[in-house]
């Protein structure tokens, strides 16, 4: 071998080395990195934490932009301080790392880690006063992490390839999966599921976020959607009303009578209209009670007062009648007609675990899966996006209803307070001008959803999450995609 081919093996080698030195996104370092790079921008570039991004630059800090020139650390902060950051309540400019554009390389000195480069795209939206937040541009990095007394502080920053976005007027980081990613990431929301409806039809279904094992969530992930039960289980009475095999109105004593309350005479009142509008006077649930028994707390029909017990009484008259459990009910009458295939009230053999989408709470700790094997009329359904944005859309239409049942669905059978009402087994948004809107929420332990739709337009909404705090992402969505009407849905909640 001559001295020349001596000198290029060993470069060779350490190319290979060099090439094949990208970290795994299971790699605790490649977790670190991506924390702090979370940490710099979202606690510090995009909120004006001058003092967070300041503590996690080295004090050899260096920054390079292809437009903007060299600066030192002091340079850097002074020029953001009085740039992007001077008046932050009518200009922002958020930055937002491209969702599996980061590539890290560890840097070694004597088999030790002592430095990081972190390689990606990040995207820019701009916000000028009241106006929709926009994206604006993109662009590429480089950083430079290194350790200093054991901890990653940023030492280099290289920002090029800037260039406008292509995008248009209409479009926010609600149009970008990219963003969106990142906006729930900042959230803390693990996974989210988001159905968009829009001229009657199911127009985009999308899940974002991770299995507990790491993977993308699937689109046809279950999702336990706690009291969005509650409008199926009225659509399966109302379905056999119309077929005029129930009656509304009908005391439901003539199936059940439960044995908490048989001496009470005011169960004679129960039909399932005061069940479906929230009128019993039961609790939410009897366990709240100190004797744990179930009782009235007001005549039946008089005023409104959720609860969860109403439906389960239902269901208790419901399968006395027919002889069928209420998930056997559901399939004939609702799952299979609308297929529905994804929907259970059950745990049973055809439930695929790997896709159901495990709760959490604010902490971050999962919650454990719960197999229910008894359907609960008012709880524990477990179904995915696509399948409960087609029922909304069934629903919101009339389908398989007699349009006298339909229309007093749609009636304002009682008021839960200003411009918000309850139908049958549905809410009642009274948005003005004959405009209204039907809706239902969703929380237990590790989820929080909602479903609204708009008859008259066709338009609505469903949004599963998988956190106790997941509703602080609904109005933002709702705005969005509902515009001025959903804007007047967020005033009446407000109220």
């Amino acid at each position: 071998m001559t001295k020349s081919a001596q000198l290029i093996l060993p470069f060779f080698i350490l190319l290979m080395n060099i090439v094949h030195a990208q970290m795994a996104k299971t790699d605790p370092l490649y977790k670190t990195i991506i924390s702090k790079d979370s940490l710099f921008f979202s606690a510090g570039y995009n909120t004006c934490n001058i003092g967070k991004m300041e503590s996690m630059l080295s004090d050899r800090f260096e920054f390079y932009h292809d437009k903007g020139g060299f600066e030192d650390k002091n340079k850097f902060i002074i020029d953001f301080k009085n740039g992007l950051c001077k008046s932050p309540e009518t200009y922002q400019l958020k930055r937002v790392l491209v969702d599996k554009s980061t590539e890290i390389y560890p840097m070694y000195k004597e088999g030790k880690i002592y430095a990081a480069i972190q390689n990606g795209d990040h995207l820019f939206y701009e916000k000028v006063g009241d106006q929709a937040e926009k994206l604006v541009g993109e662009a590429k990095f480089t950083h430079l992490w290194i350790l200093e007394n054991e901890e990653w502080k940023l030492k280099n920053s290289l920002s090029f390839d800037h260039h406008p976005k292509q995008t248009t007027d209409n479009e926010t980081m609600f149009d970008n999966d990219q963003s969106m990613q990142s906006w729930l990431k900042e959230n803390n929301i693990p996974t989210m599921g988001l159905g968009i409806i829009e001229g009657g039809k199911l127009k985009q279904v999308k899940v974002f976020g991770n299995t507990k094992t790491g993977i993308l969530t699937p689109p046809n992930a279950y999702f336990n959607v706690a009291s969005l039960t509650k409008p199926v289980t009225a659509m399966v009475a109302l379905r056999l009303i119309s077929l005029g095999k129930w009656k509304l109105d009908e005391p439901l004593d003539t199936y059940w009578t439960d044995p908490d309350i048989i001496s009470d005479p005011r169960h004679q009142k129960l039909t399932t209209r005061i069940v479906l509008s929230h009128q019993t006077g039961f609790p939410n649930w009897r366990w709240m009670n100190t004797d744990k028994k179930l009782n009235f707390q007001f005549d039946p029909g008089t005023k409104y007062q959720y609860s969860g017990e109403g439906f389960e009484y239902l269901r208790k008259a419901l399968e006395k009648k027919f002889g069928k459990t209420l998930d056997q009910l559901a399939k004939e009458l609702i799952f299979q007609p609308l297929k529905m295939h994804n929907t259970n009230y059950i745990w049973d053999q055809n439930t695929d675990e790997t896709k159901f989408v495990t709760g959490y709470n604010e902490k971050g700790n999962a919650y454990p899966v719960e197999k229910i094997k008894t359907a609960n009329a008012a709880d524990d359904l477990h179904t995915t996006i696509e399948d409960y944005g087609n029922f909304m859309i069934s629903m919101m239409k009339g389908k398989n209803l007699k349009p006298e049942v339909f229309q007093e669905m749609i009636k304002k059978q009682v008021k839960v307070k200003e411009g918000k009402y309850f139908g049958l087994g549905f809410e009642i948004y009274d948005l003005g001008n004959g405009e209204y809107a039907l809706s239902h929420g969703g929380a237990d332990q590790g989820t929080r959803c909602i479903a609204i739709v708009l008859p008259n337009s066709g338009k609505g909404i469903v949004i599963f999450t998988n956190v106790d705090d997941g509703y602080k992402v609904y109005e933002k969505l709702v705005l969005h995609y509902l515009g001025g009407q959903g804007k007047k849905i967020v005033e009446i909640e407000s109220k």
